[in-house]
Protein backbone atom coordinates (compact mmCIF):
# COMPACT_ATOMS: atom_id res chain seq x y z
CA UNK A 1 0.00 0.00 0.00
CA UNK A 2 1.27 3.27 -0.57
CA UNK A 3 1.93 5.55 2.51
CA UNK A 4 0.11 8.71 1.89
CA UNK A 5 2.63 12.01 1.64
CA UNK A 6 2.36 14.79 4.57
CA UNK A 7 1.69 17.64 3.51
CA UNK A 8 2.39 20.88 6.01
CA UNK A 9 1.80 24.79 5.41
CA UNK A 10 3.99 26.87 7.15
CA UNK A 11 2.69 30.36 7.70
CA UNK A 12 5.16 33.14 8.60
CA UNK A 13 3.76 36.35 10.58
CA UNK A 14 6.40 38.91 10.78
CA UNK A 15 7.04 42.43 10.89
CA UNK A 16 9.65 44.74 12.00
CA UNK A 17 9.55 47.52 15.44
CA UNK A 18 7.53 50.93 13.45
CA UNK A 19 7.66 52.67 16.53
CA UNK A 20 9.40 55.68 15.84
CA UNK A 21 12.48 55.98 18.61
CA UNK A 22 12.04 59.84 19.28
CA UNK A 23 8.13 60.34 19.39
CA UNK A 24 6.81 56.85 20.47
CA UNK A 25 4.65 57.17 17.37
CA UNK A 26 3.89 54.16 14.69
CA UNK A 27 5.86 55.49 11.95
CA UNK A 28 4.16 52.71 9.68
CA UNK A 29 0.67 50.90 9.98
CA UNK A 30 1.63 47.59 8.62
CA UNK A 31 1.60 45.72 11.91
CA UNK A 32 -2.32 46.53 12.82
CA UNK A 33 -3.91 46.36 9.11
CA UNK A 34 -2.03 43.05 8.91
CA UNK A 35 -3.76 41.91 11.87
CA UNK A 36 -7.39 43.36 10.95
CA UNK A 37 -7.22 41.51 7.76
CA UNK A 38 -4.27 38.86 7.55
CA UNK A 39 -3.94 36.79 11.16
CA UNK A 40 -7.74 37.56 11.42
CA UNK A 41 -8.68 35.83 8.26
CA UNK A 42 -5.75 33.23 8.33
CA UNK A 43 -7.26 32.14 11.91
CA UNK A 44 -10.89 32.09 10.49
CA UNK A 45 -10.08 29.61 7.57
CA UNK A 46 -8.44 27.38 9.60
CA UNK A 47 -11.53 27.52 12.48
CA UNK A 48 -14.43 26.73 10.18
CA UNK A 49 -12.97 23.85 8.04
CA UNK A 50 -12.90 20.34 9.51
CA UNK A 51 -10.07 19.21 7.86
CA UNK A 52 -7.80 22.54 7.93
CA UNK A 53 -4.05 22.39 9.62
CA UNK A 54 -1.19 24.53 9.32
CA UNK A 55 1.64 25.29 11.31
CA UNK A 56 2.11 29.30 12.39
CA UNK A 57 5.25 31.26 12.84
CA UNK A 58 4.75 34.51 15.40
CA UNK A 59 7.85 36.77 15.64
CA UNK A 60 7.59 38.47 19.20
CA UNK A 61 8.89 41.56 17.40
CA UNK A 62 5.47 41.52 16.15
CA UNK A 63 3.07 39.93 18.73
CA UNK A 64 4.61 43.06 21.44
CA UNK A 65 3.14 45.65 18.46
CA UNK A 66 -0.02 44.13 18.12
CA UNK A 67 -0.80 44.16 22.09
CA UNK A 68 0.24 47.38 22.37
CA UNK A 69 -1.56 48.24 19.92
CA UNK A 70 -4.52 46.49 21.27
CA UNK A 71 -3.71 48.22 24.77
CA UNK A 72 -3.42 51.88 23.41
CA UNK A 73 -6.56 51.60 21.79
CA UNK A 74 -8.81 49.85 24.57
CA UNK A 75 -7.52 52.60 26.89
CA UNK A 76 -8.65 55.47 24.34
CA UNK A 77 -11.78 54.05 23.82
CA UNK A 78 -12.28 53.71 27.81
CA UNK A 79 -11.18 57.72 27.74
CA UNK A 80 -7.99 56.88 29.72
CA UNK A 81 -5.75 59.15 27.03
CA UNK A 82 -6.38 61.28 23.99
CA UNK A 83 -4.14 60.31 21.91
CA UNK A 84 -3.66 57.21 19.72
CA UNK A 85 0.26 56.67 18.79
CA UNK A 86 -0.67 55.77 15.40
CA UNK A 87 -1.59 58.29 12.82
CA UNK A 88 -3.85 56.70 10.37
CA UNK A 89 -5.22 55.47 13.58
CA UNK A 90 -5.68 58.71 14.79
CA UNK A 91 -7.00 60.38 11.71
CA UNK A 92 -9.74 57.60 12.08
CA UNK A 93 -10.91 58.70 15.63
CA UNK A 94 -10.48 62.46 15.13
CA UNK A 95 -13.60 63.45 15.90
CA UNK A 96 -13.92 67.19 14.25
CA UNK A 97 -13.63 65.64 11.06
CA UNK A 98 -11.19 68.54 10.43
CA UNK A 99 -7.44 68.19 9.15
CA UNK A 100 -5.14 70.54 8.52
CA UNK A 101 -3.12 70.88 4.75
CA UNK A 102 -0.09 68.65 6.35
CA UNK A 103 -2.73 65.94 7.46
CA UNK A 104 -4.83 65.94 4.45
CA UNK A 105 -1.49 65.50 2.38
CA UNK A 106 -0.88 62.35 4.60
CA UNK A 107 -4.23 60.77 4.09
CA UNK A 108 -3.71 61.32 0.06
CA UNK A 109 -0.26 59.55 0.31
CA UNK A 110 -1.25 56.86 2.86
CA UNK A 111 -5.07 56.18 2.13
CA UNK A 112 -4.45 54.30 -1.42
CA UNK A 113 -1.46 51.68 0.00
CA UNK A 114 -3.02 48.57 -1.14
CA UNK A 115 -3.94 46.60 -4.31
CA UNK A 116 -6.09 48.91 -6.13
CA UNK A 117 -8.08 46.15 -8.66
CA UNK A 118 -8.06 43.73 -5.62
CA UNK A 119 -9.29 46.08 -2.56
CA UNK A 120 -10.50 49.36 -4.24
CA UNK A 121 -12.14 49.23 -7.47
CA UNK A 122 -14.14 46.50 -6.17
CA UNK A 123 -16.25 49.35 -3.99
CA UNK A 124 -17.73 51.90 -6.40
CA UNK A 125 -17.31 54.58 -3.57
CA UNK A 126 -13.88 54.07 -2.55
CA UNK A 127 -13.23 53.90 -5.89
CA UNK A 128 -14.78 57.55 -6.86
CA UNK A 129 -12.45 58.93 -3.74
CA UNK A 130 -9.56 57.56 -5.95
CA UNK A 131 -10.87 59.50 -9.06
CA UNK A 132 -11.61 62.40 -7.29
CA UNK A 133 -7.83 62.56 -5.85
CA UNK A 134 -6.35 61.98 -9.49
CA UNK A 135 -8.46 64.71 -10.92
CA UNK A 136 -7.69 67.40 -8.14
CA UNK A 137 -3.92 66.44 -8.35
CA UNK A 138 -3.96 66.84 -11.97
CA UNK A 139 -5.90 70.23 -11.94
CA UNK A 140 -4.03 71.30 -9.21
CA UNK A 141 -7.18 71.31 -7.07
CA UNK A 142 -6.64 69.73 -3.87
CA UNK A 143 -7.51 72.08 -1.84
CA UNK A 144 -11.10 71.89 -2.95
CA UNK A 145 -11.61 68.66 -1.57
CA UNK A 146 -13.59 68.48 2.10
CA UNK A 147 -13.23 67.76 5.09
CA UNK A 148 -16.17 65.07 4.46
CA UNK A 149 -13.72 63.50 1.81
CA UNK A 150 -11.04 62.92 4.06
CA UNK A 151 -13.12 61.72 6.45
CA UNK A 152 -14.70 59.06 3.71
CA UNK A 153 -11.03 58.05 3.12
CA UNK A 154 -9.98 57.54 5.94
CA UNK A 155 -12.81 55.34 6.47
CA UNK A 156 -12.81 53.42 3.34
CA UNK A 157 -8.75 52.49 3.88
CA UNK A 158 -9.93 50.85 6.51
CA UNK A 159 -12.44 49.12 5.41
CA UNK A 160 -10.76 47.97 2.55
CA UNK A 161 -8.23 46.82 4.92
CA UNK A 162 -10.52 43.94 7.45
CA UNK A 163 -10.28 40.74 6.72
CA UNK A 164 -12.89 39.24 3.91
CA UNK A 165 -14.00 37.55 6.90
CA UNK A 166 -15.06 40.48 8.68
CA UNK A 167 -16.36 42.28 5.90
CA UNK A 168 -18.81 39.31 5.05
CA UNK A 169 -20.12 38.31 9.06
CA UNK A 170 -19.09 41.22 11.13
CA UNK A 171 -22.66 43.84 11.67
CA UNK A 172 -20.45 47.12 11.65
CA UNK A 173 -18.51 46.27 8.62
CA UNK A 174 -21.49 45.31 6.42
CA UNK A 175 -23.33 48.24 7.33
CA UNK A 176 -20.44 51.08 6.97
CA UNK A 177 -19.81 49.23 3.57
CA UNK A 178 -23.45 49.31 2.57
CA UNK A 179 -23.66 52.94 3.73
CA UNK A 180 -20.64 53.83 1.38
CA UNK A 181 -20.43 57.21 2.10
CA UNK A 182 -20.93 60.47 4.50
CA UNK A 183 -19.52 58.51 7.30
CA UNK A 184 -20.19 60.62 11.25
CA UNK A 185 -18.00 60.51 13.92
CA UNK A 186 -20.30 57.48 15.48
CA UNK A 187 -19.71 55.48 12.17
CA UNK A 188 -15.92 55.89 12.64
CA UNK A 189 -15.26 55.22 16.39
CA UNK A 190 -17.63 51.97 15.46
CA UNK A 191 -14.78 51.05 13.20
CA UNK A 192 -12.53 51.91 15.52
CA UNK A 193 -14.01 50.22 18.34
CA UNK A 194 -14.09 46.85 15.60
CA UNK A 195 -10.07 47.25 14.96
CA UNK A 196 -9.62 47.24 18.61
CA UNK A 197 -11.71 44.00 19.24
CA UNK A 198 -9.88 42.08 16.55
CA UNK A 199 -6.87 43.30 17.66
CA UNK A 200 -7.82 42.16 21.35
CA UNK A 201 -8.72 38.63 20.02
CA UNK A 202 -5.57 37.84 17.90
CA UNK A 203 -3.55 35.85 21.03
CA UNK A 204 -6.66 34.01 22.40
CA UNK A 205 -7.68 33.12 18.92
CA UNK A 206 -4.60 31.65 18.37
CA UNK A 207 -4.70 29.65 21.36
CA UNK A 208 -7.83 28.38 21.18
CA UNK A 209 -6.32 27.01 17.82
CA UNK A 210 -3.47 25.28 18.99
CA UNK A 211 -6.11 24.23 21.81
CA UNK A 212 -8.35 22.55 19.54
CA UNK A 213 -5.24 20.74 17.57
CA UNK A 214 -5.96 22.60 14.35
CA UNK A 215 -2.52 24.58 14.43
CA UNK A 216 0.98 24.35 15.74
CA UNK A 217 2.32 27.52 17.30
CA UNK A 218 6.25 28.37 16.52
CA UNK A 219 8.35 32.09 17.14
CA UNK A 220 11.65 33.56 15.65
CA UNK A 221 14.00 35.01 17.99
CA UNK A 222 12.96 37.44 19.45
CA UNK A 223 13.55 40.56 17.11
CA UNK A 224 14.26 39.11 13.88
CA UNK A 225 18.27 38.83 13.93
CA UNK A 226 20.10 37.23 11.25
CA UNK A 227 21.87 34.91 13.96
CA UNK A 228 24.49 33.00 11.44
CA UNK A 229 25.95 36.67 10.53
CA UNK A 230 25.63 37.87 14.45
CA UNK A 231 28.38 34.89 14.98
CA UNK A 232 30.65 35.03 12.15
CA UNK A 233 30.08 37.51 9.10
CA UNK A 234 32.22 35.05 7.24
CA UNK A 235 28.93 32.46 6.97
CA UNK A 236 28.33 34.94 3.99
CA UNK A 237 31.44 33.74 1.70
CA UNK A 238 30.42 30.46 2.16
CA UNK A 239 28.14 30.40 -0.85
CA UNK A 240 29.18 34.34 -1.93
CA UNK A 241 32.90 34.20 -2.21
CA UNK A 242 33.56 38.23 -2.89
CA UNK A 243 30.96 39.53 -0.25
CA UNK A 244 31.86 42.93 1.60
CA UNK A 245 32.23 42.40 5.07
CA UNK A 246 32.32 44.74 8.19
CA UNK A 247 36.41 44.71 9.19
CA UNK A 248 35.80 42.84 12.31
CA UNK A 249 33.07 40.88 13.76
CA UNK A 250 29.85 41.75 15.62
CA UNK A 251 31.03 42.55 19.28
CA UNK A 252 29.55 39.56 21.86
CA UNK A 253 27.51 38.03 19.14
CA UNK A 254 27.13 34.57 20.11
CA UNK A 255 25.60 36.16 23.32
CA UNK A 256 23.17 38.66 21.84
CA UNK A 257 22.01 35.68 19.73
CA UNK A 258 21.64 33.52 22.51
CA UNK A 259 19.69 36.86 24.44
CA UNK A 260 17.22 36.55 21.22
CA UNK A 261 16.34 33.08 21.22
CA UNK A 262 15.59 32.83 24.65
CA UNK A 263 13.52 36.11 24.83
CA UNK A 264 11.83 34.23 21.85
CA UNK A 265 11.23 31.24 24.05
CA UNK A 266 9.74 33.12 27.37
CA UNK A 267 7.74 35.61 24.88
CA UNK A 268 5.81 32.96 23.27
CA UNK A 269 5.23 30.84 26.65
CA UNK A 270 3.53 34.21 28.04
CA UNK A 271 1.29 35.02 25.12
CA UNK A 272 0.26 31.52 24.06
CA UNK A 273 0.41 29.63 27.19
CA UNK A 274 2.67 26.72 25.60
CA UNK A 275 6.50 26.21 25.34
CA UNK A 276 7.30 26.14 21.32
CA UNK A 277 8.82 22.98 19.92
CA UNK A 278 9.78 24.58 16.86
CA UNK A 279 11.65 27.79 15.59
CA UNK A 280 11.46 30.05 12.05
CA UNK A 281 15.33 31.14 12.16
CA UNK A 282 15.02 34.64 10.53
CA UNK A 283 14.43 34.86 6.70
CA UNK A 284 15.34 30.78 7.53
CA UNK A 285 18.67 31.84 8.20
CA UNK A 286 20.98 29.09 8.81
CA UNK A 287 24.48 27.38 9.99
CA UNK A 288 25.80 24.95 12.11
CA UNK A 289 26.65 26.98 14.89
CA UNK A 290 22.96 28.46 14.80
CA UNK A 291 21.29 25.29 14.91
CA UNK A 292 23.10 24.24 17.86
CA UNK A 293 22.24 27.29 19.81
CA UNK A 294 18.50 26.45 19.18
CA UNK A 295 18.58 22.54 19.74
CA UNK A 296 20.56 23.72 23.07
CA UNK A 297 17.69 26.37 23.78
CA UNK A 298 15.37 23.25 23.69
CA UNK A 299 13.81 23.49 20.25
CA UNK A 300 13.03 20.07 18.71
CA UNK A 301 13.00 21.22 15.10
CA UNK A 302 13.61 24.29 12.27
CA UNK A 303 12.82 25.17 9.03
CA UNK A 304 14.84 26.66 6.35
CA UNK A 305 14.77 27.07 2.21
CA UNK A 306 15.25 24.55 -0.21
CA UNK A 307 18.58 25.99 -1.74
CA UNK A 308 20.74 25.69 1.34
CA UNK A 309 19.52 21.73 1.04
CA UNK A 310 21.40 22.18 -2.08
CA UNK A 311 24.11 23.92 -0.95
CA UNK A 312 25.11 21.95 1.97
CA UNK A 313 24.55 18.09 -0.15
CA UNK A 314 26.68 19.54 -3.13
CA UNK A 315 23.85 18.57 -5.65
CA UNK A 316 21.06 20.24 -6.88
CA UNK A 317 18.24 17.44 -5.31
CA UNK A 318 15.81 18.69 -7.89
CA UNK A 319 17.70 16.90 -10.50
CA UNK A 320 18.87 13.50 -8.31
CA UNK A 321 16.93 10.86 -7.16
CA UNK A 322 13.02 12.60 -7.81
CA UNK A 323 13.91 15.27 -4.93
CA UNK A 324 13.40 12.77 -2.46
CA UNK A 325 15.99 14.00 -0.05
CA UNK A 326 13.99 17.60 -0.05
CA UNK A 327 10.91 15.63 1.45
CA UNK A 328 12.60 13.59 4.19
CA UNK A 329 13.69 15.83 7.88
CA UNK A 330 17.62 15.98 8.14
CA UNK A 331 19.18 15.73 11.86
CA UNK A 332 21.65 18.06 12.15
CA UNK A 333 24.62 18.82 14.90
CA UNK A 334 25.56 16.30 17.66
CA UNK A 335 23.71 15.47 21.52
CA UNK A 336 21.91 18.06 23.37
CA UNK A 337 22.47 20.44 20.19
CA UNK A 338 20.99 18.28 17.56
CA UNK A 339 17.70 19.63 15.71
CA UNK A 340 15.44 18.42 12.92
CA UNK A 341 15.91 20.70 10.08
CA UNK A 342 12.71 21.02 7.39
CA UNK A 343 13.73 21.93 4.08
CA UNK A 344 10.83 24.21 1.98
CA UNK A 345 9.81 23.02 -1.33
CA UNK A 346 10.96 26.75 -3.24
CA UNK A 347 8.16 25.67 -6.22
CA UNK A 348 5.04 24.98 -4.06
CA UNK A 349 5.76 27.76 -1.81
CA UNK A 350 6.17 30.23 -4.49
CA UNK A 351 3.85 29.37 -6.76
CA UNK A 352 1.36 30.57 -3.95
CA UNK A 353 3.33 33.64 -2.78
CA UNK A 354 3.91 34.72 -6.42
CA UNK A 355 1.72 32.88 -9.72
CA UNK A 356 -1.42 32.13 -8.52
CA UNK A 357 -2.89 35.46 -7.32
CA UNK A 358 -2.96 35.82 -11.03
CA UNK A 359 -5.48 33.02 -11.80
CA UNK A 360 -9.11 31.69 -11.69
CA UNK A 361 -9.09 29.59 -8.13
CA UNK A 362 -10.17 26.53 -9.76
CA UNK A 363 -7.19 26.27 -11.98
CA UNK A 364 -4.66 27.06 -9.48
CA UNK A 365 -5.87 24.51 -7.09
CA UNK A 366 -5.77 21.93 -9.78
CA UNK A 367 -2.39 22.85 -10.57
CA UNK A 368 -1.35 22.69 -7.09
CA UNK A 369 -2.79 19.30 -6.60
CA UNK A 370 -1.11 18.74 -9.77
CA UNK A 371 2.44 19.33 -8.81
CA UNK A 372 1.33 16.96 -5.38
CA UNK A 373 0.52 13.92 -7.41
CA UNK A 374 3.88 14.31 -8.93
CA UNK A 375 5.50 14.49 -5.93
CA UNK A 376 3.36 11.66 -4.55
CA UNK A 377 4.50 9.45 -7.00
CA UNK A 378 8.32 10.18 -7.27
CA UNK A 379 8.31 9.28 -3.04
CA UNK A 380 6.85 6.24 -3.69
CA UNK A 381 8.82 4.07 -1.52
CA UNK A 382 10.29 6.72 1.13
CA UNK A 383 9.37 5.61 4.37
CA UNK A 384 7.20 8.58 5.54
CA UNK A 385 7.64 11.52 2.81
CA UNK A 386 7.29 15.15 3.73
CA UNK A 387 6.04 18.48 1.92
CA UNK A 388 6.71 21.44 3.41
CA UNK A 389 5.21 24.67 1.94
CA UNK A 390 6.39 28.21 3.40
CA UNK A 391 6.20 31.17 3.12
CA UNK A 392 5.29 34.91 4.36
CA UNK A 393 1.41 34.21 5.61
CA UNK A 394 0.87 38.93 5.08
CA UNK A 395 2.26 40.03 2.21
CA UNK A 396 0.44 37.80 -0.72
CA UNK A 397 -3.39 37.58 0.07
CA UNK A 398 -3.81 41.40 -1.17
CA UNK A 399 -3.17 40.28 -4.44
CA UNK A 400 -5.62 37.30 -4.77
CA UNK A 401 -9.26 37.50 -5.34
CA UNK A 402 -11.25 38.22 -2.05
CA UNK A 403 -8.22 38.08 0.26
CA UNK A 404 -7.10 34.38 -0.91
CA UNK A 405 -10.28 33.57 1.04
CA UNK A 406 -11.82 30.93 -1.94
CA UNK A 407 -8.17 30.24 -2.72
CA UNK A 408 -7.37 29.05 0.61
CA UNK A 409 -10.58 27.21 1.51
CA UNK A 410 -10.22 25.24 -1.70
CA UNK A 411 -7.37 24.23 -0.97
CA UNK A 412 -7.08 23.06 2.74
CA UNK A 413 -10.02 21.07 1.68
CA UNK A 414 -8.92 19.40 -1.33
CA UNK A 415 -5.88 18.03 -0.11
CA UNK A 416 -7.90 17.24 3.49
CA UNK A 417 -10.20 15.54 0.97
CA UNK A 418 -7.76 13.24 -0.29
CA UNK A 419 -6.62 10.45 0.70
CA UNK A 420 -3.50 10.14 -0.66
CA UNK A 421 -2.15 13.64 1.61
CA UNK A 422 -2.12 13.95 5.32
CA UNK A 423 -2.52 17.64 6.30
CA UNK A 424 0.02 17.89 9.26
CA UNK A 425 2.31 19.81 11.17
CA UNK A 426 5.96 19.19 11.87
CA UNK A 427 5.84 18.02 15.61
CA UNK A 428 2.66 15.65 14.86
CA UNK A 429 5.06 14.11 12.04
CA UNK A 430 7.92 13.92 14.05
CA UNK A 431 6.03 12.01 16.71
CA UNK A 432 5.47 9.43 14.53
CA UNK A 433 8.13 9.65 12.30
CA UNK A 434 11.59 10.50 14.03
CA UNK A 435 14.29 11.88 11.62
CA UNK A 436 17.10 9.37 10.70
CA UNK A 437 18.76 11.44 8.01
CA UNK A 438 22.29 13.01 9.19
CA UNK A 439 23.53 15.86 7.75
CA UNK A 440 27.12 16.44 8.82
CA UNK A 441 27.77 19.96 7.26
CA UNK A 442 24.86 22.73 6.92
CA UNK A 443 26.34 25.18 4.67
CA UNK A 444 24.99 29.01 5.71
CA UNK A 445 22.17 30.34 4.52
CA UNK A 446 19.14 31.41 4.08
CA UNK A 447 15.57 30.83 2.39
CA UNK A 448 16.26 33.50 -0.36
CA UNK A 449 18.55 32.30 -2.77
CA UNK A 450 20.01 29.64 0.20
CA UNK A 451 22.56 32.80 0.89
CA UNK A 452 22.94 35.54 3.27
CA UNK A 453 23.46 38.63 0.15
CA UNK A 454 20.22 39.81 0.77
CA UNK A 455 21.47 41.44 4.29
CA UNK A 456 25.11 41.85 3.63
CA UNK A 457 27.95 42.02 1.29
CA UNK A 458 27.49 45.23 -0.58
CA UNK A 459 28.12 48.47 -0.01
CA UNK A 460 25.25 49.63 1.65
CA UNK A 461 24.16 46.54 3.31
CA UNK A 462 27.88 46.92 4.92
CA UNK A 463 27.58 50.20 6.23
CA UNK A 464 24.37 49.26 7.65
CA UNK A 465 26.01 46.57 10.07
CA UNK A 466 28.99 48.99 10.09
CA UNK A 467 26.78 51.39 12.22
CA UNK A 468 25.00 48.94 14.14
CA UNK A 469 28.87 47.50 15.38
CA UNK A 470 29.51 51.31 16.66
CA UNK A 471 26.87 51.64 18.14
CA UNK A 472 27.30 47.88 19.96
CA UNK A 473 30.64 49.20 21.17
CA UNK A 474 28.94 52.21 22.85
CA UNK A 475 26.74 49.78 24.33
CA UNK A 476 29.26 47.44 25.84
CA UNK A 477 31.29 50.75 27.18
CA UNK A 478 28.04 52.10 28.75
CA UNK A 479 25.53 49.80 29.57
CA UNK A 480 27.11 49.33 33.30
CA UNK A 481 27.26 52.81 34.10
CA UNK A 482 23.32 53.22 33.88
CA UNK A 483 20.22 52.79 36.44
CA UNK A 484 18.27 49.37 35.90
CA UNK A 485 15.16 50.42 34.36
CA UNK A 486 17.79 52.26 31.83
CA UNK A 487 19.72 49.54 31.26
CA UNK A 488 16.85 47.38 30.09
CA UNK A 489 15.30 49.99 28.04
CA UNK A 490 19.05 50.03 26.52
CA UNK A 491 18.90 46.68 25.97
CA UNK A 492 15.29 46.51 24.47
CA UNK A 493 16.35 49.09 21.74
CA UNK A 494 19.47 47.29 20.53
CA UNK A 495 17.57 44.11 20.25
CA UNK A 496 15.55 46.63 17.98
CA UNK A 497 18.54 47.36 15.90
CA UNK A 498 19.56 44.04 15.70
CA UNK A 499 16.76 43.38 13.43
CA UNK A 500 16.98 42.19 9.97
CA UNK A 501 14.33 44.34 8.17
CA UNK A 502 16.55 47.28 8.20
CA UNK A 503 19.64 45.72 6.16
CA UNK A 504 16.73 43.34 3.89
CA UNK A 505 16.04 47.12 2.58
CA UNK A 506 19.12 48.40 1.80
CA UNK A 507 18.96 47.53 -2.42
CA UNK A 508 18.21 48.76 -5.29
CA UNK A 509 15.82 46.03 -5.63
CA UNK A 510 13.47 47.81 -3.42
CA UNK A 511 11.35 50.78 -4.22
CA UNK A 512 13.32 53.55 -3.26
CA UNK A 513 9.83 55.20 -0.90
CA UNK A 514 10.07 51.92 1.05
CA UNK A 515 13.76 52.45 0.97
CA UNK A 516 13.82 55.74 2.61
CA UNK A 517 11.41 54.31 5.42
CA UNK A 518 13.53 51.97 6.43
CA UNK A 519 16.92 54.18 6.43
CA UNK A 520 15.34 56.56 8.15
CA UNK A 521 13.54 54.44 10.95
CA UNK A 522 17.03 52.34 11.32
CA UNK A 523 19.17 55.74 11.54
CA UNK A 524 16.66 57.12 13.90
CA UNK A 525 16.80 53.35 16.08
CA UNK A 526 20.34 53.52 16.27
CA UNK A 527 20.33 57.34 17.23
CA UNK A 528 17.74 56.50 20.32
CA UNK A 529 20.13 53.53 21.53
CA UNK A 530 23.06 56.39 22.21
CA UNK A 531 20.47 58.58 23.43
CA UNK A 532 19.32 55.95 25.69
CA UNK A 533 23.22 55.31 27.13
CA UNK A 534 23.45 58.69 27.49
CA UNK A 535 26.12 59.11 24.43
CA UNK A 536 26.13 62.05 22.25
CA UNK A 537 24.69 60.92 18.55
CA UNK A 538 27.48 60.65 15.97
CA UNK A 539 26.85 62.68 12.91
CA UNK A 540 27.19 59.52 10.89
CA UNK A 541 23.57 58.98 11.40
CA UNK A 542 22.40 61.89 9.48
CA UNK A 543 23.72 60.27 6.42
CA UNK A 544 21.36 58.36 4.02
CA UNK A 545 22.83 54.90 3.83
CA UNK A 546 20.69 53.45 0.88
CA UNK A 547 17.98 55.25 -2.00
CA UNK A 548 16.91 51.81 -3.28
CA UNK A 549 14.85 52.72 -6.85
CA UNK A 550 13.93 48.88 -7.71
CA UNK A 551 9.89 47.58 -8.07
CA UNK A 552 10.55 44.53 -5.88
CA UNK A 553 7.96 41.65 -6.35
CA UNK A 554 5.14 40.98 -4.12
CA UNK A 555 4.43 45.30 -3.51
CA UNK A 556 8.04 45.51 -2.44
CA UNK A 557 7.27 43.21 0.74
CA UNK A 558 8.88 39.63 -0.60
CA UNK A 559 11.37 38.22 -2.64
CA UNK A 560 11.54 34.36 -4.36
CA UNK A 561 13.35 32.10 -2.46
CA UNK A 562 15.32 30.97 -5.43
CA UNK A 563 15.70 27.89 -6.48
CA UNK A 564 18.96 25.45 -6.01
CA UNK A 565 22.42 26.37 -7.07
Amino acid sequence: MTRPLSVIFYWHMHQPFYCEADTGRYHLPWVYLHAIKDYTDMAEIISQLPGARAVVNYVPSLTAQIEDYAEHLRDFLDGKHKQINDPLLASLAEKSGQFTKSERQFLLESCFRLNHERNMHRYPSYSLLWTMAEHAKHHHAVEYLGDSYFTDLVTWYHLAWLGETVREHNFVARRLIEKGKGFSYQDRRDLLTLIASLLDHIPSTYRKLVADGKIELTTTPYAHPIIPLMLDFNSARATVHDAELPKEPYPGGRERAEEHIALSRSNHERLFGETPAGCWPAEGAVSDETLALMGKAGFKWCATGEAVLHHSLQYNVREQQGNRDLYRPWLVGEGNEQITCFFRDDRLSDLIGFEYSRWQTRDAVNNFMHELAGIHHRTQGMEAPVVAIIMDGENAWEHYHQNALPFLTRLYQSIAEHDDYNLTTFSDYLAEHPASSKLGHLVPGSWVYGNLSTWIGDKAKTRGWELLIEAKHAFDAHIGKLAPNQQEAAREQLRICEGSDWCWWFGDYNPGEAVRDFDNLYRHHLGKLYQLLCCPVPPSLNISISTGGGDAEGGGTMRRGGAGS
